[in-house]
């Protein structure tokens, strides 16, 4: 098993786990650096990223969700697991480090995704770069994981009473006949 060597874990490990109440889990791929964070940590992680000036992660890339329905799972993995996972890829412009940041969630209500599920709830990162904000609408459209705080949380790519998150893998492929209902726009009509 290689060692991770990111040069920000050392301070992660110095500062924002001393108190040994946050517990946080590092991978390396690849040679690209993943820390798996608790959703109660995220924000605080993520603020420690951003202006702890030996870090200065700057630069917030992108924001992902993914959706890990019937992911097959190693039985020796000790990482955690969860259903969904809310990446965050970082980037410090001033020391050319990359990291990428995970939470995990799962579900708790069994539903096709239209309900309002309270373990789907990150904080908003739009308070430290202000580029989040249409990046958790993606999120948060795509896959009904809602960020608490977030200055105008609404759909971004499908309109506002739609009935579901088409990335969920439980989505299906074909759709549930919404497409059905279009009206189909002639050329003349533009």
């Amino acid at each position: 098993m290689p060692t991770l060597d990111h040069p920000t874990l050392e301070f992660i490990k110095a500062d924002f786990t001393q108190d040994g109440k946050r517990q946080l889990f590092a991978t390396e791929f690849r040679g690209l650096t993943t820390i798996v964070v608790g959703k109660d940590d995220l924000h605080d992680l993520l603020a420690f990223l951003k202006t702890d000036e030996r870090c200065q992660y700057d630069f917030l890339s992108d924001i992902a969700g993914i959706d890990y329905l019937n992911y097959p799972r190693n039985k020796d993995d000790q990482a955690p697991a969860g259903r969904f996972a809310v990446v965050y890829n970082l980037e410090s412009t001033t020391n050319n480090t990359r990291l990428i940041i995970k939470v995990l969630l799962d579900p708790t209500l069994d539903t096709k995704g239209i309900e309002d599920d309270p373990a789907l709830h990150l904080p908003t990162c739009t308070d430290l770069w202000a580029g989040a904000e249409w990046l958790e609408r993606e999120v948060f459209d795509m896959l009904g994981i809602r960020f608490d705080g977030h200055p105008d949380l609404r759909r971004i790519l499908t309109w506002e009473s739609y009935p579901a998150h088409p990335h969920r893998k439980d989505y299906p492929v074909r759709g549930r006949g919404e497409r059905e209902d279009y009206r189909v726009v002639e050329r003349d009509d533009a």
